[in-house]
């Protein structure tokens, strides 16, 4: 008997020999096998490797294997996968350093995002969200850059979308997690990725309940679930089962609650996910508590109460405080019920402080840990940052001051280009203008006239208005080129441009001229030629389809210390009779004169402190006949 027993020992124990050696020559065999191609892409190594990952022994072997081989593809993965499993065991630092070795050593794309994406996870387990969203960033910034991107690459973009939104949940900023978790499903569902399109599914729901949206918080968990049985994914089914309860409760259909949350206890125990049971028990407890069985809640909320305060899970303690304190509230136990409110408020606030201080403190606290473990280490990195620092202000105030100098070029050749184009328009004004004054048909006619008296033989006349009419020409030439004249010689020019016309009317137009004897004329300023073009309207618009009489008046007076105030009179046809006759003309004559002496006019008082004014008015008499028109223009003297 004892010698049957002692074969059954010997042959167990080399049964496990065997098996060892089995296990062992598996693995070498894979590493010969993988350094023979070396596969570039993750999920390649992944095929071969996977079933060694959860070892941190094995893991570390192919690491050491992988480095005297200088196989970068290798190394980037097996960092990861170390990293991943410091990270599962709460060992936050170590697995931040890992996946930044995996960064360091990867030069291939797929890995750098692998890393990336891994950071943002440790950074929000360690509640570091800033840092965490930075990360994910990254590796989207990366992924996005390329055209043809792998199904692994396509993962990560779904990784990376997925923990910004959950970041973005924790700062409750819901619109942008929201956004975010549709991009991941849009990913997902160009890669086929079900179980990616469930998680995101449940994330929006959990969005939507943190917005009191309960009927879409519903229909994205249904969608979520509907999607989980398809794949099998147990525990995608208990966390849907466990929000649709809660959902329901809070709706108030606390029968649909209760058997959802009775579904998700086994699949709890059997994932051995004792922060989910806590949850659903408590879930649970208060169903029972709004349907008045206080009994059966105090059970469920004593169990929720044991696994949350040994594990110290603060979220659901959080929960199960204010569900417990009502539940006493229900039965009069009115101590209790304050005790546990007091409870939740004071876990509630210390969530808050957590997540508050380390979201405005995340730069700082990077570096905590290693503060702790190696002083002289982060001194040295501190003295590393303030010379960076250093360097980039000092950049910073070059890259500054060279921009001001930029900029103040870039101004002071906008403000040249500026003053050309001004001084072109002045020019090009002043040319319109002398173009205006010097009209082909006013100096053709005019020399006509000249050249009537002279055939005539009427040579006194001929020389008295070739005279006139050359100093008029002289005057215009003179002044033309000038920003500025004295009113006495734009009256001058004025006096002696009525004359040379008046030959064309057969000298039947009575002008006149009168001026305010206080005024002194010297002094007083307008740019040159500014009333030719009224008058040249008097004539030719006013007087000249009428018979008779023929007037025109023009009186200069002040009336304030600011403006003088030139009339032109006329007792022409007046302007509606005048436009009409223009209207039934064959040849049309396009008149600018008006508009460039306002541009004129413009230009000139753009150093004064009070602008110009030019009005027309229509004189008519007693019975509302037209019997002339009246310009008034009102020029400032300071």
């Amino acid at each position: 008997m004892l010698t049957k027993q002692l074969f059954s020992y010997i042959l167990f124990v080399f049964s496990i020999s065997l098996f060892s050696q089995n296990k062992v020559k598996t693995l070498a065999q894979s590493l010969d096998s993988i350094l023979i191609t070396k596969p570039k892409t993750y999920k390649e190594i992944d095929k071969i490797l996977k079933p060694y990952q959860r070892d941190s022994v094995k893991v570390k072997t192919i690491i050491q294997k992988f480095n005297s081989e200088n196989y970068k593809e290798g190394l980037a993965y097996e960092y990861i996968k170390l990293g991943n499993i410091y990270r599962k065991y709460s060992m936050y630092n170590k697995a931040e350093a890992t996946h930044k070795k995996a960064l360091e050593v990867s030069n291939n794309k797929e890995f750098q995002i692998f890393s990336l994406n891994m950071l943002g996870v440790d950074y929000r387990r360690k509640n570091i969200y800033t840092s965490a969203i930075d990360y994910n960033k990254k590796a989207l910034e990366i992924a996005e850059k390329i055209k043809k991107p792998n199904s692994g690459i396509l993962r990560s973009m779904e990784v990376s979308y997925n923990s910004i939104g959950n970041i973005y949940i924790l700062l409750e900023q819901y619109n942008l997690a929201e956004n975010s978790f549709k991009k991941a499903i849009k990913i997902a569902e160009k890669s086929g990725n079900k179980w990616s399109i469930s998680i995101n599914n449940e994330n929006i729901a959990k969005v939507k309940e943190a917005q009191d949206s309960l009927d879409l918080a519903i229909f994205y968990t249904q969608k979520a679930l509907t999607i989980d049985k398809s794949i099998n994914n147990h525990y995608g089914r208990m966390i849907c089962y466990n929000r649709l309860g809660k959902l329901y409760i809070k709706k108030g259909e606390f029968s649909k609650a209760k058997n959802f949350l009775k579904d998700a206890i086994p699949i709890a125990k059997s994932v051995k996910n004792p922060y989910y049971i806590a949850l659903i028990h408590n879930n649970l407890g208060w169903a029972y508590t709004k349907t008045k069985n206080y009994t059966t809640a105090k059970t469920y909320f004593n169990k929720s109460l044991e696994i949350a305060e040994k594990r110290n899970y603060k979220t659901a303690l959080a929960e199960i405080y204010i569900n417990y304190a009502e539940y006493n509230q229900l039965i009069g136990n009115y101590k209790d019920a304050f005790t546990y409110h007091k409870k939740y408020t004071n876990i509630s606030k210390e969530l808050l402080n957590d997540k508050t201080s380390k979201y405005v403190n995340d730069i700082i606290i990077k570096y905590d840990s290693e503060r702790k473990t190696n002083q002289l280490k982060d001194l040295a990195k501190q003295s590393e940052i303030t010379q960076l620092e250093l360097v980039k202000n000092r950049n910073f105030w070059i890259i500054a001051f060279v921009s001001l100098l930029l900029f103040l070029a870039i101004l002071y050749f906008l403000y040249r280009q500026r003053l050309f184009a001004k001084e072109k328009r002045i020019l090009t004004l002043e040319q319109d203008v002398l173009r205006s004054q010097m009209n082909p048909h006013f100096i053709f006619n005019a020399l006509n006239s000249i050249k009537h008296y002279i055939i005539n033989n009427e040579q006194k006349n001929a020389v008295h208005y070739l005279n006139k009419f050359s100093k008029l020409i002289r005057k215009i030439l003179e002044t033309s080129a000038l920003k500025e004249v004295s009113l006495k010689e734009e009256l001058e020019t004025m006096d002696l441009y009525m004359n040379i016309e008046n030959i064309r009317f057969s000298n039947e137009i009575n002008y006149h001229m009168h001026v305010d004897k206080t005024l002194n004329l010297a002094q007083i300023k307008v740019p040159p030629l500014v009333l030719q073009p009224f008058l040249e309207n008097a004539l030719w618009h006013g007087l000249s389809s009428k018979k008779g009489d023929k007037k025109v008046v023009l009186s200069v007076q002040k009336h304030s210390n600011n403006f003088i105030e030139i009339n032109i009179e006329d007792n022409g046809v007046g302007r509606k009779a005048s436009a009409k006759i223009k209207s039934n003309k064959i040849i049309k004559r396009k008149s600018v004169g008006i508009k460039l002496t306002i541009e004129r006019l413009n230009n000139f008082i753009k150093e004064f402190s009070n602008p110009f004014s030019i009005s027309f008015k229509d004189l008519v008499d007693k019975d509302e006949n037209s019997i002339g028109t009246k310009v008034i223009l009102k020029i400032p003297t300071q």
